[in-house]
C-alpha cells in the first residue's frame, strides 16, 4: 500500500462542500482534530475547476494552470501534501500533476503563461509534486489512522443498516492508487468497522455511479435520474438505513434528490445520507449542528437516527 502521511496535509476545500454540505468539512476537521494530524486550509487555494472542466467551461491548459497554482501554494507553506474532501477534486489535481511532470510542451506553455502575467513565482518546475505521494483523498489519510480511530468512538451506530457508494473519482479515475479495492470497493466499510459497525457489504449495483453525471443531471436528467432509481431501488432492496460515501456531488444525488425519485419510483425510500468524515464524526461524538451540519440535509437525519447509544 502506498505511504500514507499524517503531517504537513494541505487540507483542500471543496465548492461543493462549502456551497451544499459545510457539515462534511467542519466533520472532516473534528475528526482530524482527535486524530491529532498535522494539517492545514490556506485562503488562497481556488477551485479545482472540476465542474466546468467536466461541463466543458474549463478546457486543460486551464485547469492544469490553476492547479499549478495550487500547487506552488501548498509547495510555500511546506504542506506538499494536498488532501481533498472531494473525489472530483482528488481525480482532477491528481490528473494535473500527472500531466505537469509528463508533459514538457504543457508544463512550458503555462509556466510561459504565468511569466506573461507577472506570476513568475507560480512556475511549476517538474516533479514539484507527485501524484501518487503528494495527492490524497481524506479517506485515504483516514484509512491510515484506522487503528486510532477506534479509539475515540464514543457512540455506537452498529443497529443501523448501512451501505457504501464509492465514487467513481476515486475509484475509477487513477485505478493505481485506490486503497482496499477496485472492484469491490471496500475503504469505507473498513472505516465504518473502525467505529464499530459492519455494513452490508457488496450488493446489487454497488460500483454503480449515483447517476449525477456533472452536466447530465440537467441535459439528461431522465437518463441521470434512472441510473440513480436503480441505486436507490437496490438499497430498498436491502433495507438500507444509512448509505455513507464519500463525494459531495454524489451526496446531493442521493440526498438533494431522494424525495423527487421516491414519487417517480412511487416509493417511500427510507435511507439518509452521510459522507465518511460525517458518520465518523458522529460516532466520535461531533455536535449534529455545529460539526455535522444535519440542517444542510434535505433528508431530515431524525427520520433514521433518533437517539444515540454511548459505547459500553
Amino acid at each position: 500500500m502506498k505511504n500514507i502521511p499524517d503531517k504537513n496535509l494541505l487540507l483542500f476545500r471543496s465548492c461543493l462542500v462549502s456551497v451544499e454540505y459545510p457539515g462534511i468539512e467542519s466533520s472532516t476537521k473534528f475528526v482530524f482534530d482527535k486524530l491529532g494530524l498535522d494539517y492545514a486550509i490556506s485562503e488562497k487555494q481556488t477551485c479545482c475547476t472540476g465542474l466546468g472542466h467536466y461541463s466543458d467551461v474549463f478546457d486543460q491548459i486551464d485547469t492544469t494552470a490553476i492547479g499549478a497554482r495550487n500547487f506552488k501554494i501548498a509547495k510555500q507553506l511546506n504542506r506538499p501534501n494536498l488532501v481533498m474532501i472531494c473525489a472530483t477534486c482528488y481525480a482532477i489535481n491528481k490528473k494535473s500533476v500527472k500531466l505537469l511532470n509528463n508533459k514538457d510542451d504543457l508544463r512550458n506553455k503555462i509556466n510561459t503563461l504565468f511569466e506573461d502575467n507577472g506570476l513568475k513565482h507560480l512556475k511549476y518546475d517538474k516533479y514539484d509534486l507527485k501524484p501518487t505521494e503528494n495527492i490524497f483523498h481524506v479517506v485515504d489519510i483516514l484509512y491510515g489512522k484506522k487503528d486510532e480511530i477506534k479509539k475515540h468512538i464514543k457512540y455506537d451506530l452498529s443497529n443501523y443498516k448501512i451501505a457504501t457508494h464509492h465514487g467513481c473519482h476515486y475509484c475509477k479515475v487513477h485505478y493505481e492508487d485506490t486503497i482496499a479495492g477496485v472492484r469491490d470497493p471496500n475503504i469505507l466499510d473498513e472505516l465504518i468497522e473502525a467505529c464499530g459497525c459492519k455494513t452490508i457489504g457488496w450488493y446489487d449495483h454497488k460500483r454503480a455511479t449515483c447517476g449525477t453525471g456533472f452536466r447530465q443531471r440537467y441535459s439528461n436528467p431522465e437518463l441521470s435520474f434512472t441510473a440513480t432509481a436503480d441505486k436507490m431501488n437496490s438499497l430498498d432492496d436491502e433495507d438500507v438505513e444509512i448509505l455513507v460515501h464519500l463525494c459531495p456531488n454524489c451526496h446531493i444525488q442521493f440526498d438533494r434528490y431522494q424525495d423527487l425519485i421516491s414519487k417517480r419510483e412511487g416509493k417511500n425510500y427510507k435511507a439518509i445520507h452521510f459522507n465518511i468524515a460525517q458518520f465518523i464524526a458522529i460516532a466520535m461524538g461531533g455536535d449534529f449542528d455545529k460539526v455535522i451540519g444535519v440542517k444542510a440535509h434535505t433528508c431530515p437525519i431524525d427520520s433514521v437516527i433518533c437517539e444515540l447509544k454511548e459505547v459500553e
